[in-house]
């Protein structure tokens, strides 16, 4: 299967990512890369709240998978 190149996962994000992986199996915690990880996801989350104002997609999701429908 053919993966569109803007479709793809830059290199950078995708090495840090192997490397948190990597660190996760290892059980190594680092606290100032989770506090920057922590930083960065806030900043994403506010900026799709101001693009999207705030997404209620987890209550009907969990309801649709517990009761065996979408709504």
């Amino acid at each position: 299967m053919e993966t569109p190149d803007n479709h793809m996962i830059p290199p950078e994000l995708l090495a840090e990512l192997q490397r948190a992986a990597e660190q996760a199996a290892l059980g190594v915690r680092d606290p100032e890369a989770m506090r920057l990880a922590c930083e960065r996801m806030d900043r994403r989350s506010e900026e799709i709240r101001k693009i999207h104002g705030i997404l209620d997609i987890g209550v009907p999701a969990i309801r649709a998978l517990r009761d065996g429908f979408d709504e």
